[in-house]
Formats: C-alpha cells, structure tokens, sequence
C-alpha cells in the first residue's frame, strides 16, 4: 500500500540510495573515482529525467550509459529475447541512452558472439577471460582492511535492521580480543573476519530477513543457510579463506544445539566463539523488526543463561570487563 501511495519518491529514494551507496562502498574498496561515478550515475538518463541528479547529455560519466545500457539489455533478452532486448535499447535511443552509443550497441546486436555466451553456463569463466590476463595487483594489509570494509558495508546495506551490524560486530570482537591480550596482527586479522562473517545473508530474502514477526519454520531453515552461504563465499577468496570457518560457525553452540553443522565443544575454534559472542551481543542490543533494542544488562542477563552451552565463559567475561573499560574512560 506504501508503495501503491508513494511510489515515485520510494522509487527516488530507493535509487539515491543505491547510487550514492554504490559510489561510497566503491571508494572504500579503492575503485578510482571515475569507477566510483560511473556508480554514482548509473540511472541517469540521456534527457535528464534520470536519478539521482538529473544530469543530461555528455555530463552522465561515458561508463554510467554503457553499465545502464548492458542491464537493460540483459533484463530484457533474460525475459523475453535478444530481438526484445534490441528493440528495448533502440526505442531508448534519445531518452534514455546516447545515440551514438545506441548505434554501437546496434552494430554489435547482429553479432552472434555477442549472444552465445550469454546463455552458457560457463559465462562466469568466459567473462573472467576477458579481464587484462597479465594484470596483478598486490593487495597490502591495509587494500585488505578496506576490501573487508566495503563489502561490510554491502551486507549492512541488505537491510534497515542490519545497518551497522557488521562494524559493531567487528568492534566487540577486537574488544573482546584486546581484553584477552590478542596480538595487533591477530586483531586485525579477527576484525576482517567479523566485518564479513554475515556475507552469506546477501543469498537471504529480504521478506524473510525483515518479517516482522516470528519465522515460520520454513522462514527459518532458510535463515540456517546464510553461514553456508558465507563460507562458500569467503573460502573462494584467496585472501580471506583462513577465515571462512569463523563465517562459516558463528552460529554454532558449545552443546551442539546450534546450526548449520551442529557442531559442538572443540570443534568450535576460539575465534570463532569471539565472533559468536559479539554476534549476539549486537542482535540482542540493536533493533530488530519483531522487537526493540535490549539494554547491555538485559542482553547479558539473557547471554548469562546460556555460558558454557552456547557461550564461552571467557569471551562473556571479556565482552563485560571490556564494557566497563570503556564505559569508565567516557566517563572520567
């Protein structure tokens, strides 16, 4: 009904927030600012009647019109063709897209090159092959810290409860890991692991992850999979892999009761009891769209219950010493 009332500014709102998003978390990954506004500019229009600025012409960025172009044409040859996808960009010609650029794309459209590889199954590996073979580029600790940090900011995008989530999460987790005497380059290492230890919940529906009242058991199965879904993700990143498991295991329980394994005791890393004690502790004390936040004593009085079943007693009383540090040095 919102939507039906208020659909042009939801719409407005909704691509603002996509392209300005999408430029920062691009910055942060340390894209180069042309990348960042080709983002910026992605549903801007040739006429100017666009978003999320308005521009016309030749001040939309050159790769903002093809991006803007290539998903269209994909959209459209997805759902009903390469001719449907053709006529969609040629009827754009003027309005949406740069006649000239409209004619490259026609030139090209009569290639069945174009076309083939769309429908293999092999796609991922034919696109890849068309990236510059000879290019490396050496990511230093600091790229890795800034990479992690981007697509943190990706997941806390999924959703209006997960904004946050992931920084919080990383923050209670080097607490956590400073109260225990965790050494910087470990720290720094557990802090990646908890900005992208939700990752997977990009694989969830939004209906599932926003539902504002208790899951159907259906529902929650689904919401089981996302630590699969982050390991499978993180363990595919040669930089990040030595981390999967903690993604992988946040939400497994010292007695076993826990998913997606039903791991128990020490099959559960330490680090990973860090991360899960961090988890919660933030789902507990945040916003959620079936409940409000929880105070720190409510959410510990909930987590006391459950130490040494599904909380390290260590990580609890290093969370809580860690709490009232700092706590004590905002007040004096």
């Amino acid at each position: 009904v919102n939507i039906m009332k208020n659909g042009g500014e939801i719409s407005k709102e909704l691509i603002e927030a996509r392209c300005h998003r999408g430029a920062d978390i691009a910055r942060q990954m340390g894209f180069s600012e042309r990348v960042a506004n080709a983002i910026q500019s992605l549903d801007e229009h040739w006429d100017g009647r666009g978003k999320p600025e308005g521009l016309a012409a030749r001040s939309i960025p050159t790769l903002a019109q093809i991006a803007l172009m290539a998903q269209v044409a994909d959209v459209f040859q997805m759902s009903s063709g390469k001719d449907a996808a053709i006529r969609e960009i040629e009827s754009r010609s003027g309005s949406w897209f740069a006649p000239d650029l409209v004619e490259v794309f026609l030139a090209l459209a009569d290639w069945e090159g174009l076309w083939e590889p769309l429908a293999s199954p092999q796609l991922q590996a034919h696109v890849l092959s068309l990236e510059p073979g000879e290019l490396i580029r050496v990511s230093s600790e600091d790229d890795l810290d800034r990479i992690a940090k981007g697509f943190a900011m990706v997941i806390d995008s999924k959703s209006p409860f997960t904004r946050g989530h992931s920084d919080r999460v990383a923050l209670f987790t080097d607490l956590i890991a400073e109260e225990l005497g965790y050494e910087a380059t470990k720290r720094r290492w557990l802090h990646r692991a908890a900005l992208l230890h939700d990752i997977g919940k990009l694989a969830i529906s939004n209906t599932i992850l926003d539902k504002p009242a208790k899951l159907t058991d259906e529902e929650f199965a689904v919401i089981k999979t996302h630590p699969v879904h982050s390991q499978n993700i993180i363990s595919g990143v040669a930089a990040f892999a030595d981390m999967a498991d903690i993604a992988g295991h946040h939400h497994e329980r010292i007695d076993g009761k826990g998913y997606p394994h039903g791991l128990k005791g020490d099959e559960i890393n330490f680090e990973t009891r860090i991360v899960t004690t961090a988890d919660v502790f933030d789902a507990l004390t945040a916003d959620r769209p079936y409940r409000k936040a929880m105070t720190p004593v409510e959410a510990f009085a909930i987590m006391d219950k459950d130490i040494g079943t599904a909380f390290d007693p260590t990580c609890i009383a290093a969370l809580k010493s860690a709490l009232r540090r700092a706590e004590l040095a905002a007040a004096a």
